[in-house]
């Protein structure tokens, strides 16, 4: 396929980059028998909003992200990575309890009622806001295990994130978005900015690399989760006029966005360049995602279908790669379906903490994957979303909602969206038709219903709510 010619040639080019910084070093081989820790040091970059196709590897012509691109040749890139949620709390959610989303119940920000009651036809399911302590998160088992534990960015799952295992929290609290990235920060009290136009992406940074100078004893647990590069759209002024003079790149033009995606590539480099010159890189895994698709009216993820709050692939797949040094070969490319489920568990065994008798975990982990030693077994991913989601576009066919409420699955090349409603099925094969443009239900019944019964075993086994109960107020 055209797409994985030019996604090759985007890794390849990161690859390169990479080489190059290791000029004069030892090769991998030499590295890997080097003695290290043995408790590697663990970073999670999970960017907000940022789509499948925004960053240079991922064959972006339009945005510029040398330092993402660089590190990314540096370790694996995941092709078929999926966010367990279209839209942030609910992803995030499941990316720090490592279980999907009937299992937490957050399924969307604030209210489940979204849009207009009467265009509403089912009554949806209540929505969860907070995430229960109840669950055992990745920083509360890491810091167990004797990590030092900081959290920087938006958290957007409870009040406080040092409730939830962070020995640290750089601007996190319940706040989905920042209000403004320019001073007075809206809904982040907690920074003070440096001066009247300082942007809040740069002082998040300025404050992780403070905290990084203050770890001399290993290991860290580093959550680098930036409000960039969710709304509001504010440029970053210095790189505006570059952008607003560049060609616009199959469906990706919006110069202030892209100034926001290149000044987060800046803030990353700022990240990298501190560890490795602090010595810390080569002891460090690093996860790279982000929490689900872009922002539709603002950079489409051709040829993926829609974006943002909607179950097609532009609303779930994600850049994703992982990187450590002298562990993971670099330059390498995955076509295997992964989700943000398998962090948990992958990050334990990398740490060599014993996974917690009580921990109850839905993703698998990557780690034979990463170092070449194997494989995971065939299985399918699972998506649920019992309520609504205003904002529709031509790409969803719905001019209210991204999405109604439904499930979907995956199970090797097959997709199956299943819509509450009016019992609606979709069926599509990802590798013929990765922007979801042939409905095969009809055409397919076999596969069809073959996956629509592995969907429903599977919200027996959660007990995923399914709302039926029809509106009174509808209006057809």
């Amino acid at each position: 396929m055209e797409l994985h010619k030019n996604l090759s040639l985007a890794l390849s080019g990161a690859a390169l980059l990479s080489l190059f910084s290791f000029a004069g070093c030892n090769t991998a081989k030499e590295r890997a028998q080097a003695p290290q820790n043995s408790t590697p040091n663990i970073l999670i970059i999970n960017i907000d909003d940022m789509g499948w196709r925004d960053v240079g590897f991922m064959g972006s012509e339009y945005y510029e992200t040398p330092n993402l691109d660089q590190l990314a040749g540096q370790g694996i890139v995941f092709t078929n990575a999926y966010a367990a949620a279209a839209n942030c709390a609910p992803s995030r959610a499941c990316l720090m309890s490592g279980q999907w989303t009937p299992r937490h119940g957050i399924y969307t920000v604030g209210s489940s009622e979204r849009g207009k009651r009467k265009d509403r036809k089912l009554i949806p399911t209540p929505n969860t806001e907070y995430l229960d302590d109840e669950f055992l998160l990745i920083p509360e088992v890491l810091k167990k295990a004797g990590y030092t534990t900081c959290h920087a960015g938006k958290w957007h799952l409870s009040d406080d994130p040092l409730e939830k295992g962070f020995d640290v929290n750089i601007g996190g609290s319940h706040a989905g978005n920042p209000g403004s990235y320019y001073p007075p920060y809206r809904n982040v009290p907690s920074l003070k900015a440096p001066s009247e136009d300082y942007y809040l992406t740069n002082l998040v940074m300025d404050k992780t690399l403070d905290f990084l100078r203050t770890v001399e004893k290993e290991p860290f647990f580093l959550y680098y989760s930036p409000y960039a590069v969710h709304t509001p759209i504010q440029p970053v002024k210095d790189l505006l006029e570059k952008y607003e003079n560049k060609a616009a790149s199959n469906g990706q033009g919006n110069a202030a966005y892209a100034t926001m995606v290149e000044n987060l590539d800046r803030q990353v480099g700022r990240l990298i360049d501190l560890l490795e010159s602090s010595g810390k890189l080569e002891h460090t895994f690093i996860l790279f995602t982000s929490d689900n698709g872009g922002l539709y009216p603002i950079s489409k993820q051709w040829p993926l279908r829609a974006g943002k709050g909607a179950y097609y692939e532009g609303g779930i797949r994600e850049p994703m790669f992982a990187v450590w040094s002298g562990k993971i070969q670099a330059g390498r490319q995955s076509d295997l379906p992964v989700t943000n489920l398998d962090f948990f568990p992958t990050i334990l065994e990398v740490a060599g903490v014993e996974k917690p008798e009580a921990l109850n975990l839905d993703g698998e982990s990557l780690l034979p994957v990463l170092i070449g030693e194997g494989t995971i077994q065939d299985r399918a991913l699972f998506w649920h979303f019992p309520v609504y989601l205003e904002g529709g576009n031509q790409e969803t066919q719905d001019p209210i909602f991204r999405t109604r409420p439904g499930s979907a699955i995956r199970l090797g090349d097959w997709k199956l969206i299943e819509y509450f409603e009016n019992d609606d099925l979709e069926l599509y094969h990802l590798k013929d038709d990765i922007g979801e443009k042939n409905n095969l239900a009809i055409a397919n019944p076999d596969k069809r219903d073959e996956l629509h019964q592995l969907l429903i075993d599977w919200r027996v086994k959660t007990q995923a709510p399914v709302p039926l109960t029809p509106n009174a107020d509808y209006q057809e």
